[in-house]
C-alpha cells in the first residue's frame, strides 16, 4: 500500500513541477531580466521592468483592479451570506436542490456564461427589449464599469456561498439548542453562535472571490469592450500583443505578491 501511494505521489510531484513550479519560475526569471528572450546569454539581471511598472500608468490600473475586486467581494458577501444562511435554515432536501441550481452554471464554460450577459445587456438585448414593452428607452448597460462588476459578481458569487454554507452545515446543533435553553432569541443565537462559527467560511469565501476577481481579464474584455481594462488585460496584452514577456512577467510577479499577501492576511484571520 505504501509503495503504491509513493508511486502515485511521484506522478503528482512531476505534474506540479511541470505545470506549476517550472512556469512560475520562468515568469519570475523573465521578470528580473532584460534582453532578447531568444538568446539566454544576452539576458541580464535587472529590476528595470519592476521599476518601470510602478512609474507607469499601469500601476493605476492595478489600483483600480484592486478596488474593483474589493467591491465585487463585498457585494458577493452581502448577497452570499444571507443566501447561505437561508439555505442553512431550509429543509435539507430543498437546500440541496437550490444548491445544485447555484452550482449548475459553474459546469458551463466560463466564457459562455460571461458571453451570455452580452446578449442580455446589449442595446438590442433581452433586457432592453423587455423594457421597450413599457415604453422605456434603451439603457446603456453593456461596456460599462457596472457591466464588468455585474459579470464578476455573477461568476464568482458561488465561491462565496458554497464555503459559508458548508461551514454552517457543520455547526453542532447542540450549541444552538443550548443557546435556546438559556433563553436566547433567534437574533442572539445568530449573533453569538451561528455568525462567529461561520467566520472561517466567510474568510474562505472572501479569498476565493477576491483572488480571481483581481486577476480576471475575460470579463472586462467581453463586458467592458476593452474600454475599462483591468490588470489582467494588461498582462494579456504584454504577452499576446506587445510581445514583451519581461514586462508582462514583471506585472505578473507584482500581482502574485499581492495575491500571496491577501492569502496570508486571510489565513492569519482564520487562525484567530
Amino acid at each position: 500500500m505504501n509503495r503504491k501511494f509513493t508511486s502515485l505521489s511521484y506522478i503528482y510531484i512531476i505534474w506540479t513541477l511541470m505545470f506549476i513550479v517550472f512556469p512560475l519560475a520562468l515568469v519570475i526569471f523573465y521578470a528580473f531580466t532584460t534582453g532578447d528572450i531568444g538568446e539566454y546569454k544576452s539576458l541580464d539581471f535587472s529590476f528595470e521592468y519592476i521599476s518601470k511598472f510602478f512609474k507607469s500608468k499601469y500601476f493605476f490600473v492595478l489600483l483600480n483592479s484592486i478596488k474593483q475586486a474589493f467591491i465585487c467581494t463585498i457585494i458577493s458577501l452581502l448577497i452570499g451570506y444571507p443566501t447561505a444562511f437561508f439555505l442553512y435554515k431550509m429543509d435539507k432536501k430543498k437546500a440541496k436542490i437550490l444548491m445544485l441550481l447555484i452550482i449548475l452554471p459553474m459546469w458551463m464554460n466560463f466564457l459562455v456564461r460571461t458571453y451570455a450577459w452580452v446578449n442580455l445587456l446589449s442595446r438590442n438585448g433581452i433586457i432592453n427589449n423587455f423594457l421597450s414593452l413599457f415604453g422605456i428607452d434603451a439603457i446603456k448597460m453593456l461596456y460599462t464599469r457596472g457591466s464588468i462588476l455585474l459579470g464578476m459578481v455573477y461568476n464568482f458569487l458561488p465561491f462565496m456561498i458554497i464555503p459559508i454554507y458548508n461551514i454552517m452545515e457543520k455547526i453542532d446543533k447542540s450549541y444552538i439548542e443550548a443557546a435556546k435553553d438559556l433563553g436566547a432569541n433567534d437574533y442572539n443565537t445568530f449573533k453569538n453562535v451561528i455568525f462567529p462559527m461561520s467566520v472561517p467560511g466567510i474568510i474562505t469565501g472572501v479569498t476565493m472571490v477576491f483572488i480571481p476577481a483581481i486577476s480576471t481579464f475575460e470579463i472586462s474584455a467581453l463586458l467592458g469592450g476593452n474600454k475599462y481594462n483591468l490588470i489582467g488585460n494588461v498582462v494579456e496584452h504584454q504577452f499576446k500583443i506587445a510581445g514583451n514577456w519581461h514586462y508582462g512577467s514583471a506585472i505578473s510577479v507584482v500581482l502574485l505578491i499581492i495575491i500571496l499577501f491577501a492569502m496570508f492576511v486571510t489565513d492569519k484571520e482564520s487562525e484567530q
